[in-house]
């Protein structure tokens, strides 16, 4: 395990490198054949060609919204990890996934909203409404939101916002024709205005995840000594929760719910830095990145020339992970 500060600063440099050809890769890898020479000239000698226009209008939208929804998910799902002390947390603990698909199925059921903004601002509002009552829900009581209680009430709540989704699923075929391929996780189709919308918000989020990585490091002290060092938990534990409504929220709302990422992530970035969240932070958001970047070239060959969404690659990918951890007690060994 690297855990000096030399080895930690070659890792995250060695990481950045990756990135770099992961997203370059998802824009010139596809079933159109695109060139790194073509990337340039559709900056520099813009001639309207085909695969300029592929470049500019799908591809390099698509590599930006997948390294923005990867390191939010990824970021997300180590603060889940954090809030709940569980490593095999995620953000679907906050029925994050569930609040957004339910409020997105319900108003298309009901009201027929098919505006890709309505439906960014709805999965949003969605994913906020679970993580409040969840939230909410789990601080009753004299002890305050506990990790036990949290990780109950963020599986009560998501299990009723799924049944309540299925109900409406099974009785409306209108209705699941339209959210079936938002459901199934992707970011094949979608353009940057939708990211624009919560990009703001999102870049605000990761500049105070980046932030309060020390005071992280203090909390997984315990609570009881945390706060003999001064530290207010309670604000701590709520700047979380906000951090992953906002995180997890607004990656759901571009691209749907995609699974595992925030499990898988955080293990494999603890390999490298332990338990020092100063770096964990950082190393998440490249490390999701890359793991959505690469989950999504996959997808394009693997049923090619049809396309896979992503958030099945991703069960693909993180299942078997997954499984391996829960036999290994929750961490990587």
């Amino acid at each position: 395990m690297f855990i000096h500060l030399r080895s930690k600063i070659f890792v995250l440099i060695a990481c950045i490198f990756v990135f770099v050809v992961c997203f370059f890769s998802s824009i010139l890898l596809g079933y159109t054949n695109t060139s790194f020479s073509g990337l340039i000239h559709s900056f520099t000698d813009f001639n309207g060609s085909n695969e300029q226009l592929i470049i500019q209008n799908v591809r390099i939208p698509r590599a930006i919204i997948a390294s923005v929804v990867g390191a939010s998910l990824a970021i997300a799902g180590l603060f889940m990890q954090v809030l709940t002390k569980n490593p095999l947390a995620s953000p679907s603990v906050l029925g994050i996934n569930a609040g957004a698909s339910m409020l997105i199925v319900l108003t298309t059921t009901f009201f027929h909203i098919q505006s890709p903004a309505a439906t960014i601002w709805l999965s949003f509002l969605g994913a906020t409404l679970s993580a409040i009552l969840v939230f909410g829900l789990s601080s009753i009581g004299k002890d305050g939101a506990t990790p036990l209680k949290i990780t109950l009430a963020g599986v009560s709540i998501a299990a009723m916002f799924s049944s309540i989704t299925q109900g409406l699923l099974v009785t409306n075929e209108v209705a699941l024709d339209k959210v079936l391929f938002w459901l199934a996780g992707s970011v094949q189709g979608r353009s940057l205005d939708s990211l624009e919308m919560v990009l703001p918000y999102i870049l605000i989020a990761w500049g105070i995840s980046l932030v309060i990585g020390g005071k992280i490091n203090t909390f997984m002290l315990g609570d009881d000594l945390s706060r003999a060092l001064g530290q207010n938990t309670v604000l701590l534990k709520v700047t979380l929760v906000i951090l992953v409504i906002i995180l997890a929220g607004g990656a759901v709302s571009i691209a749907g719910p995609i699974g595992l990422v925030g499990i898988i992530v955080p293990q494999i970035v603890r390999m490298f830095v332990k338990n020092d969240y100063r770096w964990m932070i950082p190393l998440c958001g490249i490390f999701g990145a890359i793991l959505l970047l690469l989950a999504d070239v996959g997808a394009r060959y693997l049923l090619m020339p049809e396309e896979t969404p992503v958030g099945i690659m991703t069960a693909v990918i993180g299942a078997p992970f997954f499984i391996y951890l829960a036999r290994k007690g929750g961490t990587v060994k």
